[in-house]
């Protein structure tokens, strides 16, 4: 009640009015670009491409809503976009240039933004290419050169085009533009995922109780998420008092916030792409030995395959975890920042035993992370497992979900407190 009070206040300000209407706006016009469909493409023999467990595709069709599997303009979503992203995220801790260019400022990240650009639209045309010529080769109408180039070039321009809605939400609208889309395209296949859950439930496919335990498992995986990602452990920080010609600075008190997630969603997605692409080989090598190898042993079809995907989609959840972490916190550039400003933590020496105590910190919280993205992300499975429930709003689609509702109401509140309003985030 009090977040829709928030909004209802937030609804009453010109300005914010106008930011929310353009958002939604934005948002509405996604939506209609993915249901135009490409052209030249065979509707029936797409539906049998895409009949059974997608493997790797599964993913890109969450984040575009269901345009990848209809082959809509918008079918390559902004995955390419978010895989350029991480390999610059990856590039600024390996490459001196490029970790300069992101500690230059302003000037710096609106470069690195640039050359992101630049590679999103790279990756489109080469991903679109290996789906006319790949994937999609036997849906297509024709396969004549001007029909592959008129397909290629729909799809590279409907990623481009997402990419500019998306900074167009950053810079006119609330919240961030990119992830408001990905939201979008998860939120949109809800009501298909409950009209045909209820159909099941009346043709006796799904029993009233399997319903109810996705239920206390929705819930429950909301629960834990607001928690685990408002959650953080403050570092408290004592600065020592210094006088500068007849001023004295510092002996104020401050905290660090260490994220209990400090990763976000990317463990789960790393996860998921290395363990769905050996059941992505197999749309290209169907009826054979490795194909059945794969559905038995290393899929979530098979017997027991299923338990060893989960035990290998837990490891790999960890050890992603641990590793994304290390990569966006360094405890030792944190120890020297501290030490160059004169602050410290209370008990703690500065330098070498302040970087040993951030590191130990950082290990226990991010091992609380870690356990409960693997439980999010392997429960749905087994519950489809032993329930026969097919609702594709599982474990993933509500952490990135849930994650991006809060990022966007806390943006909204920081307006409202602009405006002295009281918001509902605590």
């Amino acid at each position: 009640m009090s977040m829709i009070r928030t909004i209802a206040h937030a609804w009453k300000i010109v300005d914010i009015r106008k930011k929310m209407i353009f958002t939604l706006l934005m948002l509405l016009v996604f939506r209609l670009g993915s249901n135009i469909p490409v052209p030249g493409i065979d509707r029936n023999v797409l539906n049998d491409v895409f009949n059974g467990d997608m493997g790797l595709f599964g993913l890109f069709d969450l984040f575009s809503g269901g345009a990848f599997s209809n082959f809509t303009i918008f079918a390559l979503s902004i995955t390419p976009y978010i895989t350029a992203s991480i390999i610059f995220q990856l590039l600024t801790i390996a490459v001196p240039r490029i970790e300069a260019l992101a500690k230059e400022g302003t000037e710096g990240k609106k470069k690195i933004a640039q050359y992101t650009r630049y590679l999103t639209v790279i990756l489109a045309f080469i991903q679109a290419i290996g789906l006319s010529v790949g994937l999609f080769r036997r849906a297509l109408v024709s396969d004549d050169f001007f029909s592959v180039t008129v397909i290629v070039l729909t799809l590279s321009a409907g990623t481009a085009f997402l990419m500019w809605l998306g900074e167009q939400i950053n810079e006119s609208g609330i919240g961030n533009g990119i992830s408001l889309i990905i939201f979008a395209g998860i939120i949109s296949r809800a009501p298909s995922a409950i009209h045909q859950t209820w159909i099941d439930m009346q043709d006796g496919k799904i029993g009233i109780l399997s319903v109810i335990l996705f239920c206390l498992f929705a819930l429950i995986v909301v629960i834990g998420i607001v928690l685990i990602q408002q959650g953080q452990r403050r570092i408290p920080v004592q600065y020592a008092k210094r006088v500068v010609g007849r001023k004295m600075y510092g002996g104020q008190s401050t905290h660090i916030p260490m994220k209990v997630n400090q990763a976000g969603v990317i463990p789960v997605i790393f996860s998921l792409s290395l363990l769905q692409f050996p059941i992505t080989i197999t749309y290209f090598t169907s009826g054979t030995g490795f194909a059945n190898f794969v559905i038995k042993w290393l899929s979530t079809q098979g017997n027991p395959g299923i338990w060893i995907y989960s035990i290998f989609n837990i490891l790999l959840i960890m050890f992603f975890t641990y590793f994304y972490t290390a990569i966006t916190f360094n405890p030792m550039e944190v120890a020297n920042n501290m030490k160059a400003n004169g602050g410290f933590i209370p008990g703690i020496r500065p330098g070498r035993s302040t970087v040993e105590y951030l590191n130990k910190v950082m290990t226990r919280i991010t091992f609380v992370g870690a356990v409960f993205l693997a439980f999010i992300a392997t429960l749905p499975t087994l519950l489809q497992q032993f329930t026969a429930l097919q609702i594709h709003f599982g474990g993933t689609s509500l952490l990135i979900a849930v994650g991006v509702a809060l990022d966007t109401m806390k943006q909204l509140e920081s307006q409202m407190v602009m405006r002295n309003y009281q918001g509902f985030l605590k």
